[in-house]
């Protein structure tokens, strides 16, 4: 079966491009399906295709395609009502916290807008991660804050290791709030895109020293116990770090404020 093949009703039969058959088939037609719907191989508002087309497709029993399906429908990829079959919803219903989702949306998106969308949500919730971290934080913390900043100073020559330590400064802030949800979905988000070239981008040395001249305002203002002027910080880190790393078409708007 070739990768254009067409099933009688019309809908996309392709084999999986697998080079060994998963251990786990559920989760690798789940996988495969997820971004078959995120590209639009079986668009908003279509009905997926039956069961037998989607054995046949993936190679695999009836009961593998009823448990990926479930799978799918607690991602709120599709619904499945009685005697009408089971239907791809529309985006708006889409689990967009979901590590496959997520990820295969970034994968489509030539705009760059769903990582514009990631920055502005990551902003908001550390920018009043920050605040609250101004107030509550123990000298422990902002002890570690300092020796992060300082550390990065030196490696800013090795834009690997100095992102380790960027990742673990920010993870500082986010733990001395307390604020465990606030920190659980941005380190989700965070955690699809972190090793991708699109969100990573330039890495070159003056970046690295601008970026760390914004944490050091941020440690500063925590340190002074200036909640505003920590959220405010962070605020325009996150926002200029992203804006010099972005390489795409298309005017971040979603940024503006």
């Amino acid at each position: 079966m070739t990768a254009s093949a067409q099933s009688d009703e019309g809908v996309s039969t392709a084999a999986p491009a697998w080079t060994r058959r998963p251990a786990n088939l559920a989760a690798a037609v789940t996988a495969e399906l997820v971004e078959r719907i995120v590209r639009g191989v079986h668009p908003s508002g279509s009905p997926l295709p039956p069961e037998p087309v989607l054995c046949e497709t993936f190679s695999v029993s009836r009961t593998v395609v009823r448990e990926a399906v479930k799978i799918l429908q607690e991602k709120g990829l599709v619904q499945v009502r009685q005697g009408a079959g089971t239907t791809v919803t529309p985006p708006a219903m889409w689990n967009m916290l979901d590590e496959l989702i997520l990820g295969a949306t970034i994968a489509e998106d030539e705009s760059l807008g769903v990582l514009d969308d990631l920055v502005v949500t990551r902003r908001l919730l550390e920018s009043d991660m920050a605040n609250v971290a101004a107030r509550l934080a123990d000298d422990a913390a902002i002890d570690q804050l300092r020796i992060l900043v300082d550390r990065m100073d030196e490696l800013v020559d090795d834009h690997v290791a100095y992102h380790q330590h960027d990742r673990a400064f920010h993870d500082t802030v986010m733990q001395a709030s307390g604020n465990r949800i606030a920190r659980a979905v941005v380190r989700a988000l965070e955690s699809q895109v972190v090793n991708t070239a699109r969100y990573m981008g330039r890495t070159e040395r003056a970046l690295c020293v601008a970026s760390n001249a914004g944490h050091r305002r941020v440690y500063e203002r925590i340190a002074a116990r200036d909640p505003d002027g920590a959220a405010e910080a962070m605020f325009t880190h996150i926002t200029e770090a992203w804006v010099v790393r972005r390489r795409g078409p298309g005017d971040p708007t979603r940024l503006r404020r």
